[in-house]
């Protein structure tokens, strides 16, 4: 074997040592050394070199990424995911010729859907769907993402807290936990607009809570200006601290009129 590709061999090793004792602060320094020895690899993206280790190579090198997106997840660091899921890309989309597929493709490829589902950015979601191959959309870590997606988008809220209970992947949990906040967020910010109070009973329904103490453990941490007394949450405070916005409405009957008369000219 190729000292070098022997050396990163070794080194990787290591990184998997640690990730099952769970020592993610070693597999973190590990991490950032591997990723300078494959700097020393000319046939990894973008060159593509062709040399005598190239498939050797390419496939360590997508293990490593891969490895490095889930320690992502473990440490819960949203960053470092689209750091490295960008770096691991290339492997998925452009190694097909080269060195066969790799089993954690599709778990993956849905894990960072989900992200995209969980910050909120639904056209990226899309592009990224539409990259997929049709055959991809019946693998379960697609199938699970794209259905999120759809019930998000239909305001199916409980179908996602459901869907927690059966993550196709173990990874997924941490993503399906943002969601379910995400998904509370939106909830609360509807129901600060529609409803001056709750009974606590209600809220605890709507925000789909098993308890009252997940429910004012809830309040106290992301929404403090509600208040909660006589057996209901009360959102007319959150209400009162908005600033009222004034709307032109001379202005824009003016301008309204403006634009009609030289319609008018034009035609």
């Amino acid at each position: 074997m190729d000292p070098q590709l022997r050396e990163v061999a070794q080194l990787f090793e290591r990184f998997k040592a640690a990730f099952v004792r769970k020592d993610f602060n070693t597999c973190a320094t590990l991490l950032t050394q591997l990723k300078v020895l494959l700097t020393k690899f000319p046939s990894l993206p973008p060159s593509f070199q062709p040399t005598p280790n190239a498939s050797e190579e390419l496939t360590i090198a997508r293990q490593i990424y891969e490895h490095a997106v889930v320690l992502s997840v473990k440490i819960e660091d949203q960053e470092a995911f689209e750091r490295d899921f960008s770096q691991l890309k290339p492997y998925y989309t452009d190694t097909c010729n080269i060195i066969p597929p790799s089993p954690e493709e599709y778990p993956i490829l849905g894990l960072n859907l989900l992200r995209l589902l969980v910050q909120n950015r639904i056209a990226e979601f899309h592009t990224e769907l539409e990259l997929l191959p049709p055959t991809a959309l019946e693998n379960p870590c697609i199938k699970h993402a794209v259905e999120l997606e759809q019930s998000f988008m239909e305001g199916a809220y409980n179908r996602i807290f459901n869907a927690r209970q059966a993550v196709p992947h173990e990874t997924y949990v941490y993503f399906m936990d943002l969601l379910a906040k995400t998904v509370r967020d939106e909830i609360a910010g509807c129901s600060e607009k529609a409803y001056d109070y709750l009974t606590t009973n209600d809220a605890q329904k709507m925000f789909m809570f098993s308890s009252d103490q997940e429910l004012s453990q809830y309040i106290s941490e992301e929404h403090p200006e509600w208040e909660i007394r006589d057996g209901c949450v009360f959102f007319q405070k959150a209400k009162e601290s908005q600033p009222w916005k004034e709307i032109p409405s001379f202005q824009l009957i003016n301008q309204t009129l403006s634009y009609a008369r030289e319609l008018e000219r034009i035609v």
